[in-house]
């Protein structure tokens, strides 16, 4: 993926070709970027398992291989310069889409083994378990989004035999007014916003975590944020950030499915961000409060997320 990224970057800086509205090397470069996160979040994730780490290692192995065919193919229709996604033009076009709808079906299958082990592991630290849990669960919730984007849209289902079937956008045609880097719709719904969120909470969720241990970290300059080296502040937090986190994916994927582009939201979808925003900041006050005087004191350093060991200790026979 990183070595693709390389090429489909060359290919935006020499290829003027413009496919739906954008550049035709933007969506192998944006999808090569987003699987190189995407994998090495689960591969960190791989890292934490007690046990189930050869059932795991498969599973990955099965995610890994899935995305590559997925990326073969949408490189393969950039190169003959036509749409990958929705594309049943020609007998071949419907046959790597058809093909690549396979190849998410077992990626995402794949993820799903990964969380159940994820959700069935014993980590020591209980707030680097809850968010590596719930990461997973909401990225497997954002995979699933990409499904929502296959159904025909009332116009295609109008005609006999349209060339197309399936789009990222909603209530008006893919390929029309956009955000700049990011192409989603501007006029209108776009699923891919949803999409992009929830499967980035494997990268966004564990980063929040990172961030609090940092923070907890004693040190001259940080004793304002000493509280944070109790674990239970820290799990309190934790689960503050992944309900927050899984709220906006919902009202991002409810605006996105009434039409709406992102960048417009209505008097519903502002009511429901600042539901949201009030609900997170209260709860995390009510995260950040001083534990009881007889429990247990905070421990001078917070443990470490990073495992003691590794899979490949275990791989290495």
């Amino acid at each position: 993926m990183g070595a693709l990224a390389l090429v489909s970057a060359v290919g935006l800086a020499v290829d003027d070709r413009i496919l739906v509205g954008a550049p035709i090397w933007a969506k192998p470069f944006k999808f090569s970027v987003s699987f190189v996160a995407y994998a090495l979040s689960l591969a960190w994730m791989l890292s934490l398992l007690p046990r189930g780490r050869r059932t795991g290692w498969w599973a990955g192995t099965v995610v890994a291989v899935a995305s590559a065919v997925e990326m073969v193919l949408i490189t393969l229709q950039v190169v003959r310069g036509t749409q990958s996604h929705f594309n049943q033009a020609t007998p071949f076009d419907n046959a790597v889409f058809q093909i690549m709808g396979g190849t998410v079906v077992v990626l995402w299958l794949g993820a799903l083994v990964i969380a159940l082990l994820l959700l069935r592991a014993r980590i020591l630290d209980r707030a680097t378990a809850r968010v590596v849990r719930f990461s997973s669960l909401i990225a497997l919730a954002g995979a699933a989004v990409g499904f929502l984007m296959v159904r025909p849209t009332p116009e295609q289902l109008a005609s006999d035999d349209p060339p197309i079937v399936g789009a990222h956008s909603v209530g008006v045609p893919d390929g029309g007014p956009s955000m700049p880097v990011t192409g989603w719709a501007t006029t209108g719904g776009d699923l891919r916003v949803a999409h992009f969120f929830g499967m980035h909470a494997l990268q966004l969720l564990p980063l929040v975590l990172l961030a609090l241990t940092a923070l907890a970290a004693r040190s001259p300059r940080l004793t304002r944020f000493a509280r944070l080296a109790d674990e239970r502040v820290r799990l309190r937090l934790a689960l503050t950030a992944s309900a927050v986190y899984a709220a906006v994916f919902v009202l991002l994927t409810w605006q996105a499915l009434r039409g709406q582009a992102l960048l417009a939201p209505d008097g519903a979808t502002l009511a429901g961000a600042g539901a949201i925003a009030l609900l997170g900041a209260a709860a995390t006050a009510l995260s950040l409060r001083r534990t009881s005087p007889g429990g247990p004191s905070p421990s001078p350093t917070p443990p470490s997320p990073t495992p003691s060991t590794t899979p490949t200790e275990e791989f290495s026979a």
